[in-house]
């Protein structure tokens, strides 16, 4: 199939785009918003090449829903009103063309309010919003990691490699690298720092995150946001720092074997790693929108705090800070490029980006290595890369780690299941003034009210960060006005999500090319309950606020006005379907997928991280959690990767046959490798 749209074809895009978002006269209208349709801006053409990146199959569905759109005469259409129906009707006929359409809307708009001007950084839209866009250039900051270049096949030697250079490898690559060891880092993702962070949406999503941006699981349950850059999600997180509950690290060490896991033992897991990366409260000032909540729960009565962030007081600004999910140029974000990758790299690690490993080599039952490709996004050309090692550390991340499992065809039968999510529900407020949730940390503080109701299975109220064509793709399309009407309203809006510890779980699984697909249904009872209960006392706190209007993000977008029913409005939360077809649920941490535990029948690894069926291969991230940690898990995946590499380290000074000691220099190929900062 041809990569370019036929003449047919693109005016049905431009027709489809029009659509989504149409031109609406009003005589109120100072910023053009109501009259802009997406043709205008030239969405069509940014939507065309984005089909042009994705695979042959799943490009060729979308083209074909083109193709029966135009045999609907679609493009002859009298009104929008008339294609609207077309829409539904076709999106009623079957799932697959529901998906389909999805993603056209999810595109259109993630376009529409994100697309910026080049010579301007500027999205018309913006001006709608009062949303100030970059508020500052990014600086001019070496890049002093060393990384390798690889121009051909090559082939290293190392004691121990890890795959991923996140929370969790990226703590394991400096523990083990000061005790001695050789290290090879490999990262999937390119190198990216202050140089290159423009608080540019799109731009960051292109660059820094699991397959360029906001995705959808395959079931079209949930919105999965991941980082994949070097740092990996320390990177483009929101810098929230909480230490891991106590009632989830008994569970941990009572059921699943983690033994110290309920004791001070792991306390000084977490001081160590909370102290490495400066985890303080200085800098998290609220934003108008952050303080609506925090008054909401005080009129309430209900039990909130400001957060722990790792973040630089002597560098931090409020004005820069709400742009942390693009990557902080101001360089306060204390992310694993700053400390643990130093760390490891100033003790002789090796780190390799753009090179995405394919599977972990055994031989007699033990790790010996991991084969990976390296691939040079400025001219397309690719390199085999071997690493021999008698320890590999997977620390890809609970959506890549199960993956490279199954690829290698190890990890038992629990391998990509007990996927965690932490299920978010949305509430969109809207109050008198504009709430400025551009300004400060997106997460600068969180009401705890019900994260442990007695049974260690509650939720969390947290804020959300502003962006615009997020916001814009999030929220449900039922018509191209009505969809406007709650955009126009974007900078009076306060977005809070409540977040489920689940008790039940999804699936990673293989596709025919050996790509991560992600399933997950909630349907769980208890996460049900869970998820309904959140988006109550999102509505809760909302009124409690002086919220004049709240949305729930799902078909028909669920309005509340004030003067409404406020009961009948409830009662939609408390019983409104989730996932495709209903509320979606968004995912910014994936955890489990690999996880430690006693019984190889449900774990993958031991408690200590080691493989059940090979020895030498460990999980080093937060695919280990043997259940959700039911909090930001940055600081837990750090924890437990500092637990884990203490046990490396001792197995490797006790002599089990694989030991070594530091080569005076790294092997490999000399025509296929160098190093460069």
């Amino acid at each position: 199939m041809s990569d370019t749209l036929t003449a047919a074809q693109r005016a049905t895009l431009r027709a489809l785009c029009d659509t989504i978002v149409p031109r609406i006269e009003r005589a109120d209208d100072p910023t053009g918003f109501w009259a802009r349709r997406a043709s205008d801006l030239g969405i069509e053409q940014y939507v065309e090449g984005f089909l042009a990146t994705l695979p042959a199959e799943q490009r060729g569905g979308l083209v074909q829903l083109l193709d029966g759109l135009a045999m609907l005469e679609f493009t002859m259409l009298p009104s929008d009103l008339s294609r609207e129906q077309i829409l539904t009707n076709v999106s009623l006929s079957s799932d697959a063309a529901a998906l389909g359409l999805e993603a056209y809307k999810q595109l259109t708009l993630t376009f529409f309010y994100g697309a910026v001007d080049p010579a301007t950084g500027q999205n018309p839209n913006w001006k709608q919003f009062a949303f100030p866009g970059p508020v500052s250039a990014p600086r001019d900051v070496p890049k002093t990691l060393p990384v390798q270049s690889v121009a051909s096949d090559t082939q290293l030697e190392a004691d121990v490699c890890i795959v991923g250079s996140g929370a969790g490898g990226s703590v394991i690559a400096a523990e083990l690298a000061k005790r001695g060891m050789r290290v090879v880092i490999l990262e999937a993702g390119g190198y990216y720092n202050e140089s290159d962070f423009a608080q540019n949406e799109l731009k960051a999503y292109q660059e820094m995150y699991w397959r360029q941006g906001p995705q959808t699981s395959a079931d079209g349950n949930f919105t999965l946001l991941a980082g994949r850059t070097l740092g990996g999600g320390t990177v483009v997180n929101w810098t929230n720092c909480v230490r891991t509950p106590q009632w989830v690290r008994s569970e941990w060490a009572s059921e699943y074997g983690l033994t110290g896991l309920d004791t001070p033992e792991f306390d000084a897991h977490l001081d160590a790693v909370l102290g490495r990366i400066g985890a303080n409260g200085d800098c998290s000032d609220l934003n108008p929108a952050q303080q609506r909540v925090a008054d909401g729960c005080d009129k309430l009565g209900w039990s909130h705090k400001r957060t722990q962030r790792n973040t630089d007081p002597a560098t931090y600004t409020p004005e820069t800070a709400g742009y942390l999910g693009f990557g902080d140029h101001t360089g306060s974000k204390n992310s694993a490029d700053k400390n643990w990758l130093r760390d490891a790299t100033d003790h002789g690690a090796k780190i390799l980006v753009r090179t995405k490993a394919t599977r972990v080599l055994v031989e007699n039952g033990r790790a010996a290595g991991v084969e990976a490709v390296y691939a040079d996004p400025a001219t397309g050309a690719s390199a085999n890369v071997t690493v021999r090692a008698p320890r590999v550390v997977v620390a890809a991340g609970a959506l890549e780690s199960p993956s490279l499992l199954l690829r290698s065809g190890i990890g038992g039968p629990a391998a990509g299941n007990y996927l965690r999510l932490h299920p978010c529900g949305v509430v969109f407020a809207v109050y008198g003034d504009d709430q400025r949730a551009w300004w400060g940390a997106p997460h600068a503080m969180l009401c705890d009210e019900f994260s442990n109701p007695g049974n260690g299975y509650g939720f969390l109220i947290e804020g959300s960060q502003y962006a615009p064509s997020l916001i814009g793709a999030a929220v449900h399309w039922t018509s191209g006005r009505g969809h406007k009407e709650l955009m126009a309203d974007a900078k009076r809006g306060v977005t809070t999500i409540g977040l489920v510890r689940d008790h039940g779980f999804g699936r990673v699984a293989l596709d025919a090319a050996g790509e991560s697909v992600v399933t997950y249904d909630v349907t769980d009872p208890l996460d049900v309950e869970n998820y309904h209960k959140g988006l109550d006392a999102q509505i809760q706190i909302a009124l409690a606020a002086g919220a004049s209007a709240l949305y729930l993000l799902a078909p028909g977008l669920p309005r509340w006005r004030y003067g409404d029913d406020v009961d009948a409005f409830r009662d939609v939360a408390r019983t409104i379907e989730i996932g495709f077809g209903g509320s979606t649920a968004f995912s910014a941490h994936q955890m489990g997928s690999c996880r430690m535990g006693s019984d190889p029948a449900t774990s993958v690894a031991d408690p200590f991280g080691e493989l059940h069926d090979v020895k030498g291969v460990y999980v080093g991230d937060a695919s280990a959690f043997p259940t959700p940690s039911g909090a930001n898990p940055m600081v837990t995946t750090m924890a437990l990767a500092h637990r884990t590499a203490a046990h490396i380290a001792r197995a490797a000074h006790a002599g089990n046959g694989n030991g070594a000691t530091r080569a005076p220099a790294m092997a490999g190929s000399a025509a296929g490798i160098s190093v460069r900062p």
